[in-house]
């Protein structure tokens, strides 16, 4: 089947933690979301063993974890970061040509594989899943190659099979979650004379109960404000977060665009709540890196099988799910991406560059990226400023991704204790 004809974005519910103060950072979209609310979120890569997790591991972030071939080389959980690929840090680092550079970075944990059982504790899998709950978003890899030199841990490729074992797991550990938070709540209701359970707690946790029990992931459920609320305040879920499907393939099907197995796949995670499919062939990036101090041969390769590198589009989108955003400072000494939650407002922004801008933050002096590149010609704002668009936003203004920002602050009063 056709990469381009079944690869498609489905609907997700994920999103971040209103549980503490409504007003630290809005959203975007008016809706609660499920999480955490920061802008240090991580991605987990997630999978049977020897589907290529710690390969892609490697690809993303340029170190030699162990890829061995045998399940369980990795125990403890490694984690780097990646920088977000973008034409625009790197049109403001070519004008600016400044002595220190720092773009964005995806934060990823290669996580251990899980295998039938994990939620009862069969290898190692408490341990591996508590990592899970660490994360806050999920790359889901899954194999859809055949080869007699990496054995597959049930014997045989079926892709749909390691989808629903992977997914059983979760949904019995966040089971264990939940019963453990409801024995807490009910145990504190009982020490506390006078207080019972909300009609709220019990209607949610209902749903939640409902859902894990029928094998569906919680970010499918159909959650009100109140309830998302109380999801995030008093349970630690794994399926609450927002999953990207990386369906690992051999490089010839990846250049074909071609696999038996993605009708299969594309079918299961439209009947399980939807989401971002995203095909890639560890083995052919694997032939692009190894060619990156030859940057001809390697375009010649891409341009002669048609088959671009997945991975800039990989990180984008865990970025993206894990609802993270940036804006640029950019001058003669810096271009720098900050990272920001989706709906950040600008005091909190200048938060991200140091506390004292945030405490004594008086405006932003902002400029949209699209509008700094179509009017500058040189480095500067005079005529950015002279086409009536380098604007001056006060508190309440919510800082765009791809924002140019000076902030202007004054502290003079000694921080409150």
């Amino acid at each position: 089947d056709s990469l381009g004809s079944i690869v498609q974005k489905g609907k997700f519910s994920a999103g971040a933690d209103m549980s503490k103060k409504k007003e630290e950072v809005p959203e975007t979209n008016k809706a609660a979301r499920f999480g955490r609310v920061k802008n240090n979120l991580k991605m987990g890569i997630v999978g049977l063993p020897n589907v290529g997790k710690s390969s892609l591991f490697n690809l993303l972030c340029e170190m030699s974890a162990a890829a061995e071939n045998f399940p369980f080389c990795t125990i403890e959980p490694n984690e780097s970061r990646c920088p977000v690929p973008d034409e625009r840090y790197d049109y403001l680092c070519n004008l600016w040509s400044p002595p220190s550079k720092y773009p964005a970075y995806l934060q990823v944990m290669d996580i251990a594989g899980l295998v039938k059982g994990a939620s009862e504790g069969a290898g190692l899998g408490n341990a591996f899943l508590s990592h899970i709950q660490g994360v806050d978003g999920i790359f889901h890899v899954v194999r859809a190659f055949e080869s007699e030199e990496v054995i597959h841990v049930d014997d045989s490729v079926d892709p749909v099979r390691d989808l629903e074992t992977i997914q059983a797991e979760l949904c019995k550990k966040d089971l264990v979650f939940l019963d453990q938070a409801i024995a807490k709540e009910e145990k504190d209701v009982r020490c506390s004379p006078g207080f019972k359970l909300s009609p709220v707690f019990k209607e949610t946790m209902a749903k939640v109960r409902a859902l894990l029990e029928a094998n569906k992931p919680v970010r499918d459920g159909d959650f009100t404000t109140p309830e998302v609320e109380m999801v995030n305040a008093k349970l630690q879920l794994i399926t609450t977060k927002p999953v990207v499907y990386l369906v690992n393939m051999t490089a010839e099907d990846y250049q074909r665009k071609k696999n038996k197995f993605l009708a299969k796949i594309h079918k299961w995670v439209q009947e399980h709540g939807g989401g971002l499919m995203i095909p890639f062939s560890v083995e052919y990036e694997q032939k692009l890196w190894a060619m990156r101090d030859t940057p001809e041969e390697r375009e010649k390769l891409i341009k002669e099988t048609g088959a671009a590198s997945a991975l800039p589009k990989i990180i984008k989108q865990g970025y993206a799910d894990l609802n993270l955003r940036y804006f640029f400072t950019a001058g003669e000494t810096e271009v720098r991406c900050w990272t920001i939650f989706g709906g950040c407002l600008a005091p909190q922004a200048a938060g991200v560059i140091h506390t004292d801008f945030e405490r004594g933050f008086i405006k932003a002096e902002v400029v949209s990226f699209d509008d700094f590149k179509s009017l500058a010609t040189s480095k500067g704002m005079s005529e950015v400023k002279a086409a009536g668009r380098y604007r001056q936003e006060g508190k309440q203004y919510e800082v765009q991704d791809g924002d140019i920002i000076h902030f202007q602050f004054n502290v003079t009063a000694p921080k409150k204790k």
